[in-house]
């Protein structure tokens, strides 16, 4: 039995979304998995994400892990994917999404309206920062890094892990911090939780609470790769089991909102939430770009009846020219991170 190698990197949410999406494709395709840990850009310099210079700080590594054969398929979190295409490469599975939702983890279980004037709320995120702003001035914003452990160690009170990376001392210097809900989930710290942000408050990220799979185009569903298929046309175990993973409605979902992202030219760190969901027959979106100090943002809203990738990049597209024609491109620098 042939083993697909799956690559990942090391910290223990990537870990453990990983296991779980290799899990389900063995027990799909019926074969074994090993995982293979990548050490990335984001992973080894501890500046400020939004400095690091574009795009891509988590993924590159693991793509090129892919195109030199050290792994068949990776797994990333796919708000972390640029937008546009990788070379010899193909998203080949978006899995069913998970919580979208920003949520805020905070000393003694505050709220977000409870929290007092001053108080000290990390980020690592552009978009979380300048919606925190927005709705209230009266906080500290804190520029902050690190995995889910080491975060959740600078909040007065909450369980971390003092010994985490980037921590340098300061555990419980704090009040409260913004993290993903699907992320927390993942690895069962949805205890640490005092709220979760409605979408009318913060719109979270492009592709927040979603995977993306990838692999080599010559592998991917369709094609006639070494564990994908053969001349003959007849779909192989790994293309099979690829082709079983991907969500339709998920992958709508994130296509319509990268395609937002790419014709605004936006990193992924620039302070635009974008989120998409099917209802009925109709696929919706709705986008946010925003001055980093809050005081100012353009939101606007579209649909489509056009449920294929093509209209959901077109949907992406005209909302992201509506952004533009009412200003957008004037509240902060989209393409500063790079594209």
């Amino acid at each position: 039995m042939e083993t697909v190698k799956v690559g990942t990197r090391a910290s223990r949410l990537a870990l453990t979304q990983t296991q779980q999406t290799a899990d389900r494709l063995a027990a799909v395709g019926g074969f074994t998995v090993e995982l293979v840990h990548v050490k990335t850009d984001g992973d080894v310099l501890t500046g400020p994400l939004s400095q690091m210079g574009g795009t891509g700080v988590f993924v590159t590594a693991l793509r090129d892990a892919l195109l030199t054969g050290r792994c068949d398929v990776a797994v990333h979190s796919l708000k972390d994917l640029p937008t546009g295409a990788a070379e010899g490469l193909k998203m080949a599975a978006v899995p069913v999404r998970e919580d979208v939702r920003d949520a805020l983890c905070a000393r003694g279980g505050l709220t977000f309206a409870e929290l007092p004037a001053g108080a000290r709320v990390g980020t690592g995120s552009p978009r979380r920062a300048a919606q925190l702003r927005a709705a209230r001035q009266d906080l500290q914003i804190v520029d902050i890094r690190g995995n889910v452990d080491t975060r959740l160690g600078r909040v007065v009170g909450l369980p971390g892990n003092a010994d985490a990376p980037f921590l340098e001392g300061k555990s419980g210097d704090l009040d409260a911090v913004v993290l993903a809900a699907a992320g927390l989930g993942r690895i069962d710290r949805l205890d640490v939780v005092s709220e979760f942000f409605s979408p009318d408050i913060m719109l979270p990220a492009a592709g927040q609470g979603a995977l993306a799979v990838e692999c080599r185009r010559a592998d991917a569903p369709g094609s006639f790769g070494r564990l994908t298929g053969t001349a003959s046309g007849v779909p192989g175990v790994l293309a099979q089991a690829l082709a079983a993973l991907d969500d339709r409605d998920a992958r709508l979902a994130v296509t319509a909102e990268r395609a937002l992202l790419e014709r605004l030219e936006a990193g992924c760190s620039a302070p635009i939430g974008a989120l998409a969901h099917r209802k009925g027959s109709m696929l919706y979106l709705d986008a946010v770009v925003c001055a980093v100090d809050g005081t100012a943002s353009v939101r606007r809203k579209k649909a489509t009846d056009g449920l294929t990738e093509v209209g959901a990049t077109l949907l992406g597209i005209d909302l992201a020219e509506e952004l533009l024609a009412h200003g957008a491109g004037d509240l902060a620098d989209l393409a500063g991170s790079g594209k």
